[in-house]
C-alpha cells in the first residue's frame, strides 16, 4: 500500500461562497465539491460580533446545516442582530474533510435587498381597498394614495397585514391611485415604490351626491316646464263630461215647452228650440221626445218628424 499524505486526504474546499439576502431572509450558498461515485456533505458555522470581539473568536455550528447534502444554508435565524457576521463552510466525506471556506466580506443584514410590496388595488362600491403581500411580522408598509388630478397625497402605515386594507371613501366617477413601499424598522430601511395602480369609483349611472345645483336645475327644467303646462291646461280649460241627468232634464224642459205651445206651433217650430244636435240624442231623451210627440199629437201631427 502507498501511504497517503495529509494533503492528499483533504477534500477540495467549497468555492464561490456568498450570501443571498432578500427581505430579511439570508441564505449562504457555495459551489458543490464533486467526488465521483460519492455523496459529499457540508457543515456551516457562523461568528457574530460578540464571538469575534469578546469570546476568543469562537465559531458556532448551525445545527440545521450540519452534514447536509445541499449547497445552501438558511442562516436567517442565526443573523439576529444588525452587526457584521462571518460565515464559513467545509465539505465532509466520511472521515475526510476539507478546509473551511469563509466569506470574503463580513455580512450585515442591513444590506438585505427589500423588494417593493406585491399589492392589488380595487374598488368596492365607493371604498378604496388594497391587498398586500404578507412578508412577516418584521415588515411594515407605507401606502400612498391620492385622487388623480390633485396634488395632495395621503399616507397610511400598515403594521399588521389583514386580508384587505381600507384606505378611503371615493367620490363618484373619480379616479384614485395607490403606490406602496416596504419598511423594516429593525434596519430602518425602505424598499423602492411599487408600480402605481389606479381605479375609478362608480360612474354616473346613479345620482351621486356631488352633482352641482346648476346641473340638477338644467336636468329638471324640461320636466318642470311640461308639468306646469299640464297644470295650466287643466286649470283654465278643464274637460267636462255632461252627466246623463242633465241631458234628461233638458229633454223634460223641451217636453214642457212643447205642451205650452200645443195648438199654436207646428212640430217643426218645436224642433227649433235649443237642444242636442240631430243624431246625438241619448236613448232616454229620444224616448221622451217620442212621448212628447204622442201627448201633444193633436196639434203637432201635421209637422215633420226629425
Amino acid at each position: 500500500l502507498i501511504p497517503c499524505t495529509y494533503e492528499e486526504a483533504l477534500l477540495p474546499a467549497p468555492q464561490n461562497i456568498s450570501i443571498l439576502s432578500t427581505n430579511m431572509k439570508h441564505f449562504l450558498t457555495w459551489s458543490p465539491v464533486t467526488v465521483p461515485g460519492e455523496t459529499v456533505r457540508y457543515s456551516v458555522e457562523f461568528q457574530g460580533e460578540y464571538e469575534r470581539d469578546y469570546a476568543n473568536e469562537i465559531w458556532i455550528p448551525i445545527s440545521e446545516c450540519s452534514l447536509i447534502i445541499v449547497t445552501q444554508c438558511n442562516v436567517t435565524e442565526d443573523i439576529s442582530a444588525t452587526v457584521p457576521y462571518n460565515l464559513r463552510v467545509r465539505a465532509n466525506l466520511g472521515s475526510r474533510g476539507s478546509k473551511w471556506s469563509t466569506l470574503k466580506v463580513l455580512f450585515n443584514r442591513i444590506t438585505t435587498f427589500l423588494t417593493p410590496p406585491v399589492m392589488e388595488v380595487s374598488a368596492d362600491g365607493y371604498h378604496l381597498l388594497v391587498k398586500l403581500e404578507d412578508l412577516g411580522p418584521a415588515f411594515q408598509f407605507h401606502i400612498f394614495y391620492w385622487r388623480k388630478g390633485q396634488e395632495r397625497v395621503h399616507k397610511k402605515t400598515v403594521k399588521e397585514i389583514s386580508s384587505v386594507v381600507h384606505l378611503d371613501t371615493m367620490e363618484a366617477g373619480a379616479e384614485y391611485c395607490v403606490k406602496a413601499q416596504t419598511y423594516v424598522e429593525a434596519i430602518n430601511r425602505s424598499s423602492n415604490f411599487s408600480q402605481t395602480q389606479c381605479v375609478r369609483g362608480p360612474g354616473d349611472d346613479r345620482l351621486p351626491h356631488h352633482i352641482s345645483p346648476f346641473r340638477f336645475c338644467v336636468l329638471a327644467l324640461p320636466f318642470l316646464a311640461w308639468k306646469m303646462s299640464q297644470i295650466f291646461q287643466y286649470s283654465c280649460c278643464p274637460v267636462v263630461v255632461l252627466p246623463d241627468t242633465l241631458v234628461i232634464s233638458l229633454s223634460s224642459l223641451l217636453f214642457l215647452g212643447c205642451c205650452i205651445f200645443t195648438g199654436r206651433k207646428r212640430l217643426s217650430e218645436w224642433m227649433l228650440l235649443p237642444g242636442p244636435a240631430p243624431g246625438f240624442w241619448p236613448p232616454q231623451a229620444a224616448k221622451k221626445k217620442k212621448a212628447a210627440i204622442a201627448i201633444c199629437g193633436g196639434n203637432l201631427a201635421g209637422g215633420p218628424l226629425l
